[in-house]
This record gives structure tokens, C-alpha cells and sequence, in this order.
């Protein structure tokens, strides 16, 4: 199953519902996700399987929101995969500070984006207009309630800039946070439904017209992290009253001569989860103006 966030077409307001096979859908009596994350893991996975087994079942067509709202947060974690401390050192003028962080007893931690400003399944995800090397950077996301515990997965695409990362790392704010720079999605797959989170296949394809330019895989087996080592590290003196979305880190850098263009498509797919694809914009904020336009913006956005 998955726990979403959709819109139906005519509908002012998002919903929140359990996806129990594909082209089901039943709907919560909740307003927002975040009203699930306030809950102690008990309680969130009674409150999941209860409106799985009990929910009135959703007749209107479904369009998938990303599963974040209210004052959750999405934050990211980095140089969690060798590959991702190799591809940093490429770029960076200051390369040793990616060796050291990658062996270090404290993880890079950072902030990405607010709910509201992140970008779901079909949404447009942006490069910046002022960077040269912009890549998606695919990433298996936690998800952790309001006590601290994982109580479920999503996919993230961490869209970053990789030429603006790499000049300083003290500019990682502009290389991470920007229109366009956060997609989440398709939904939250529990965490009593995943088997073994260190063994989760993830893929990435970046589509250009009709041709494949670039594609990759790897695996959660190579993470250089544990994930309650990151949640814990994440919380350390910081509330997080309506949870947080927690990215793992990437596994998937391309080589320094590629970068995202607008016009093109990424999907990534992680094993359990499912697959997030979205096009690709110029990081214009007038281009992103509908994320504000109202709660039900995305399906007005198709």
C-alpha cells in the first residue's frame, strides 16, 4: 500500500488516502498527512491499516500530489554513498572537506524545502538558469514521524547544482534550494511493508526528446550510513512537531560533462516504493508561480 496526497478534478482541497493496489484508492477522514505524523508509530500504522481496510473508496479520478504538507519538512543528507564523496571531490575546489565528512562520526545534514514548495509525480522539477552542471540526484527518502521514529520510504529526486556546489561548499543553499528543486513521490510505503531497507534497488533515466542520455543503478547496500544514525543526528536539539521527510543520499553522480536541460524527463524508481518521473524547467520563479496558486494547483498545473 501507499499512503498519498491527491486531488480530484473540480476539488478545492488536497486529500489524504491509502493506495491499496493500483487504481484504488480510499480515502482518510485526516485534513493532512502531517495530522498522521503527529502520531507515535503505534498509532500511525493502526491509523494507515484502518483506513486501508475501512476507508470509503475514492470514485472520482485520482491525480497524485507529493506525500508532504502542513509544517513538515524536507531535509537531505550528503557524501552518504562513496560514489557521492568521489563525485564531490571532482567538482569541488576544496575537495578534502568531502573526504572528511564522508569518514566522520557526524553526517552532512541540510535543509531542502518546505512542503509547499516541493514538486510531485508529473510536476515539473527545475535546473538553474545560472549554473552550468545541474543533475538529478535520485535518493531514497525517509519518512519520520513526529517522535523521531521511520515510519515509512518515498522516492526524492534532490535536484542540485553540481557547478555551484562545486565552486564553494559554503553556496550549498543556492545549489540545493530553488524553484523546482525538491520532487517527492509517488506516495509513503510503510515501513512494516519493506522487507529490508538496506536492500533496495534504486534507478535512475534521464530521457532527451526520444533518446536515453543518461541512466544508472545502484543499491541501498551501499550506503555508507545507518538510517536511525541520520533520524537521530536530524532531531538532535531540533523539534520536528509535524515530522520530517529525511533524503539518504545518492549512490548516482554522472560524469562532470553532463548536465539536466530543460525539456527533459527523470524517473527514478527505487524497489517497494514505485517510480517518480518528472519533466525538467528552466529554474524561472514565474515558471513555478502555480505552486502558490492555490492547494489544488498541481491538477490546474497539468
Amino acid at each position: 500500500m501507499l499512503v498519498i496526497r491527491y486531488a480530484v478534478e473540480g476539488g478545492d482541497a488536497p486529500l489524504v488516502g491509502v493506495q491499496t493496489e493500483p487504481g484504488t484508492v480510499r480515502r482518510a477522514a485526516v485534513a493532512q498527512l502531517a495530522d498522521l505524523l503527529r502520531l507515535d508509530a503505534a498509532d500511525f500504522r493502526a491509523a494507515v491499516e484502518r483506513i486501508a481496510a475501512d476507508g470509503p473508496v475514492e470514485e472520482r479520478p485520482v491525480r497524485l500530489l507529493p506525500p508532504i504538507d502542513g509544517h513538515t519538512e524536507v531535509w537531505a543528507s550528503g557524501v552518504t554513498y562513496e560514489r557521492s564523496s568521489e563525485a564531490r571531490q571532482e567538482e569541488s575546489a576544496v575537495a578534502d572537506v568531502y573526504a572528511r565528512v564522508y569518514d566522520a562520526e557526524r553526517p552532512e545534514l541540510f535543509f531542502k524545502s518546505v512542503a509547499w514548495r516541493v514538486v510531485g509525480p508529473g510536476e515539473p522539477v527545475g535546473v538553474r538558469t545560472d549554473s552550468p552542471i545541474d543533475v538529478p540526484e535520485p535518493e531514497l527518502a525517509l519518512v519520520v514521524n513526529a517522535g523521531g521514529d521511520i515510519v515509512g520510504y518515498t522516492v526524492c529526486d534532490d535536484v542540485s547544482s553540481r557547478s555551484i556546489e562545486g565552486e564553494n561548499p559554503l553556496y550549498l543553499p543556492q545549489a540545493k534550494v530553488y524553484a523546482g528543486s525538491c520532487a517527492l513521490g509517488p506516495g509513503i510505503r510503510p515501513v512494516w511493508e519493506v522487507d529490508d531497507s538496506y536492500a533496495l534497488g534504486i534507478a535512475v533515466a534521464v530521457v532527451r526528446g526520444d533518446e536515453p542520455v543518461w541512466a544508472g543503478e545502484t543499491t541501498t547496500k551501499l550506503l555508507h550510513r545507518r538510517f536511525d544514525d541520520l533520524v537521530e543526528y536530524l532531531g538532535r536539539q531540533l523539534p520536528l512537531p509535524a515530522g520530517a521527510v529525511l533524503s539518504t543520499g545518492t549512490g548516482l553522480v554522472p560524469e562532470l560533462d553532463f548536465t539536466l536541460l530543460p525539456g527533459d524527463t527523470v524517473a527514478v524508481t527505487i524497489d517497494a516504493i514505485g517510480t517518480l518521473s518528472n519533466p525538467v524547467l528552466a529554474a524561472d520563479p514565474g515558471a513555478f508561480g502555480w505552486l502558490e496558486a492555490g492547494p489544488v494547483r498541481q491538477w490546474v498545473a497539468s
